[in-house]
């Protein structure tokens, strides 16, 4: 279910960039002649017009393919139309459009979910009739590790006693009370309901190293739902926050390649973002939709690095071809792609390979 979940994300992510890059080329004159979602070999195609609506084999990317992007001749059918005859300025915004449209698209799923409704977590002394408690973290091989984080807590009961007040300070007196005796815990993870016996251990709390606990950080929960207006307020603010961090993330990482100190276990390929997407998915549709704006947030920026088969190497092309006034040679744009997109490909396999040991 996963594997399906996170190629659904690729697809719509992929539909939203290269219709960025699509309906930017009509708008400034130049003529689509393929649409495609995935890489070659070809499976089937639809022809709309001069454009062909291709599905491919490799569901991993997708792409528009623009005449004349490689180059224009003077003697070229058609030349006006083409990508490199077309100004500056419309080749610039038609490699930023799919930038822009990640980007506008999380901003749109952010305020979505702040629409829908957000978990949050509230004071006891302010909850509602709906807030959870739940489980936000707990102590390494502890009892209270045997409930997954995310979990809310819905009945615990020892003996003849029962907790009647489903509150964190509530929860932690009634530990307190009942021990050493065991605790049978009710908790919903996923949309299920499950059981699990815990027995409270000293010497867990620093502060109070006889006090008998089970290890668990927990919080009052609650969904709130925002209006339209400040819905779109908020989501345009987690956008801006999260471009800010994602992107102060890549210089670091990037930085700290350069010197030999990076950390490359905490970045995740396709077979990593499957079981994140999984995660996810798990918490429900509203944590999908997140997840999902920071992935996008996550190729907007990418894409935007000046590196070579990126839009951001593209773009570089484009200002030194506006500073110079010549155009740079096809065979020379070319080759620097082509070896643009042989590097990222092993990128791709080295983490891919990252992914794999990790997982086992």
């Amino acid at each position: 279910m996963s594997i399906l979940i996170f190629f659904v994300v690729l697809f719509v992510l992929i539909l939203v960039h290269e219709w960025g890059h699509f309906i930017t080329a009509k708008k400034t004159g130049m003529r689509v002649d393929e649409f495609g979602i995935g890489f070659p070999p070809k499976l089937f195609g639809i022809q709309k017009g001069e454009t062909e609506y291709t599905f491919n084999a490799l569901p991993i990317g997708g792409f528009v393919r623009i005449y004349g992007e490689n180059g224009t001749g003077e003697d070229i059918p058609d030349r006006a139309r083409a990508f490199g005859a077309r100004p500056k300025w419309a080749q610039a915004v038609v490699l930023l459009a799919g930038v822009v449209m990640n980007i506008l698209f999380a901003w749109l799923l952010f305020s979505v979910t702040y629409m829908v409704g957000v978990p949050t977590a509230v004071d006891e002394a302010t909850m509602g009739d709906t807030a959870e408690l739940v489980v936000i973290q707990t102590v390494p091989d502890s009892p209270a590790a045997a409930i997954p984080s995310g979990a809310s807590i819905s009945a615990a009961q020892s003996g003849d006693q029962t907790l009647t007040v489903i509150t964190p300070s509530a929860f932690t007196e009634f530990v307190t009370a009942v021990s050493p005796d065991p605790i049978i815990v009710t908790y919903k993870v996923a949309g299920e309901e499950q059981v699990v016996t815990l027995q409270a251990e000293q010497g867990l709390a620093s502060d109070d190293p006889e006090r008998y606990v089970v290890g668990a950080s927990l919080s009052l929960v609650e969904t709130i739902s925002q209006p339209f207006f400040s819905a779109l307020w908020i989501g345009l603010q987690t956008t801006i926050n999260g471009l800010e961090a994602i992107t102060i993330g890549l210089y670091t990482l990037i930085s700290q390649s350069f010197m030999g100190t990076a950390d490359f276990t905490q970045i995740a390929g396709p077979v990593g973002i499957v079981g994140m997407v999984g995660d996810a998915a798990a918490f429900g549709f509203t944590a999908l939709l997140t997840f999902t704006a920071i992935i996008s947030l996550n190729l907007a920026i990418i894409n935007l690095l000046p590196f070579p088969a990126l839009d951001g190497g593209r773009l570089v092309f484009v200002a030194i071809e506006s500073i110079t006034g010549k155009d740079i040679p096809v065979e020379w744009a070319g080759r620097i792609n082509l070896v643009g997109f042989a590097i990222l490909l092993l990128l791709m396999i080295a983490v891919t390979y990252n992914d794999i040991i990790n997982l086992l």
